[in-house]
């Protein structure tokens, strides 16, 4: 027996954070909204909990820093939502030495780039840094507008050999242009590979769609700690949805979606109908095809990272006798990411073997913010520690996801030993069981707890934030082949990392219509 779970004017599948932005937007707007959530919360990888038993610790787990969430956003729906800026930008070993990025202190960076790579690095860095900062205040605000053309996004780019650089052309020409030193040029590279399994030389510059995202955000490019954890995030959004009238429904398995506005799913062994004016899909294209009985409208998408969670009992001596750890360990602390080593691990990859040196990333969320730390934590001086692996595939796992995961994990704690002056896990401390504080998640990981599709954590991959069909130009970037059917997740055009873009978007795009057919 099918249940009736009631007719709405908008039914929304998937309670991460878009569908919250959208869900809270349209219930404000004095839509009637349900909220169709799998898990048993809401929230989807902007989530924290307490992984490790007898610890209190409360880990952002899966998405952990901020950066595309418009300032509009958190003021149109009054969100408590607290961000904090990162002085350190980046801290990169340099053998017993290193390069700090100091946000604050522009001749200080200046200086350590000169001292290992030159006066003409150092021009160069600023340069980019500049342009980059230019492109960021000038197209930002444009993601929660209705889609430019392709020639009226160039006009708003307003700088021809930015175009040409980061739009027209693989980002591997503009880097090994500017730059000569190895190290520089990872430094600048990582931010094109995060979650993007690709060559900087891709000629599908999917890389290229990957930097532009990370260098634009907030019309300055800064990636921000959430204050109390990205869960506080969620929190704040959930709130929000529900004091508008928005109805959350967790631990509903959505099963079926009708192109008319039906939606199937199921609550423990019970199965319930909604019927929606509008279907909001804040899932991943892939999964509502499937939930549709269409045939996939693109590539199959495939995930490309290792997340790693640490809580350590103190933070890592450094083989830099100048480095401060608290300054080194507060940006993104980069782990064997040289530009010719980004491509020989990603060569490695694509050949199916996994990378080595393993490379990848890693901050510390509690040099910024300690709320997320108990008192007992916070008195014995404990931190986090989150490291993100790069070209770490798919396909790397699909044999054997818990023996390649073990064995990605021991490539990526070799890698940060080989740039440390101990090992990591010495500094790791134990549970209320005796074991070490650190969890793992690969892409197959990710796709069984969160339903990304091959644990791709943008959905699919990122699209540029223009109309490239000229059918889609001024439409919201959200629009299926049916009428009533939007995207509201990462997968939609201007999608893709903590942003609430694609929800605000969808949600505009029900309160002032939409005149496209499909966007692919």
């Amino acid at each position: 027996m099918v249940r009736d779970g009631g007719n709405f004017d908008v039914v929304v599948i998937g309670g991460g954070h878009n569908g919250l932005v959208a869900a809270a937007y349209l219930a404000r707007a004095g839509r009637s909204v349900v909220v169709l959530e799998r898990l048993g919360e809401v929230g989807g990888a902007a989530v924290s909990c307490r992984p490790f038993p007898g610890v209190d610790v409360r880990l952002s787990r899966y998405s952990y820093l901020v950066s595309l969430l418009p300032r509009k956003i958190v003021d149109d729906l009054r969100l408590p939502v607290v961000l904090r800026r990162r002085r350190v930008g980046s801290y990169t070993p340099l053998g017993d030495g290193g390069f700090l990025v100091d946000a604050a202190d522009r001749a200080g960076t200046r200086a350590e780039l000169t001292r290992f790579a030159g006066a003409r690095e150092a021009d160069a860095w600023e340069r980019f840094g500049a342009a980059t900062a230019r492109l960021a205040e000038r197209v930002f605000p444009s993601l929660t507008e209705p889609l430019r053309s392709a020639p009226e996004f160039r006009r708003l780019v307003d700088d021809d050999r930015v175009w040409d650089a980061l739009f027209a052309q693989p980002l591997s020409g503009v880097i090994e242009a500017e730059f000569a030193d190895d190290t520089v040029r990872g430094v600048v590279a990582t931010d094109a590979l995060i979650g993007t399994f690709a060559a900087m030389d891709d000629p599908a510059l999917r890389q290229n769609r990957c930097f532009l995202y990370h260098v634009i955000g907030g019309g300055t490019g800064d990636w921000d700690v959430p204050v109390g954890g990205m869960g506080a995030v969620t929190a704040g959004l959930a709130d929000a949805a529900r004091a508008a009238g928005a109805e959350l429904r967790t631990g509903a398995a959505v099963t079926a979606v009708d192109s008319d506005g039906d939606v199937r799913y199921t609550i423990g062994d019970e199965e319930y109908r909604v019927t929606g004016g509008h279907v909001l899909a804040a899932i991943a294209p892939d999964t509502l095809d499937r939930l549709l009985g269409d045939a996939p409208g693109g590539p199959a998408p495939e995930g490309s990272q290792l997340k790693v969670n640490m809580v350590l009992a103190r933070l890592p001596r450094l083989r830099d006798p100048l480095a401060d750890p608290r300054r080194a360990f507060a940006g993104t602390f980069h782990v064997n990411e040289g530009y010719t080593q980004l491509a020989a691990a990603y060569d490695r990859a694509a050949a199916g073997e996994m990378p080595a040196p393993a490379a990848g990333e890693m901050y510390c969320h509690t040099l910024t913010d300690a709320s997320i730390l108990g008192p007992g934590p916070r008195a014995a001086g404990v931190h986090t520690l989150t490291l993100f692996g790069l070209h770490m595939p798919a396909r790397l796992f699909a044999d054997d996801n818990d023996g390649a995961r073990a064995k990605a994990l021991r490539a990526m704690l070799d890698s940060v030993d080989d740039v440390l002056a101990e090992p990591i896990e010495d500094c790791l401390l134990r549970d209320g069981d005796g074991n070490p504080c650190l969890e793992v998640r690969t892409p197959l990981d990710l796709e069984h707890e969160l339903g990304l599709p091959a644990g791709h954590i943008f959905h699919r991959d990122l699209s540029w934030p223009y109309a490239e069909d000229p059918d889609t130009h001024g439409t919201w970037g959200v629009e299926t082949a049916h009428e009533r059917i939007l995207l509201c997740g990462a997968g939609a055009r201007r999608g893709g990392g903590v942003s609430g873009i694609p929800g605000h978007n969808a949600a505009m795009a029900v309160l002032h219509g939409s005149s496209v057919r499909r966007e692919g």
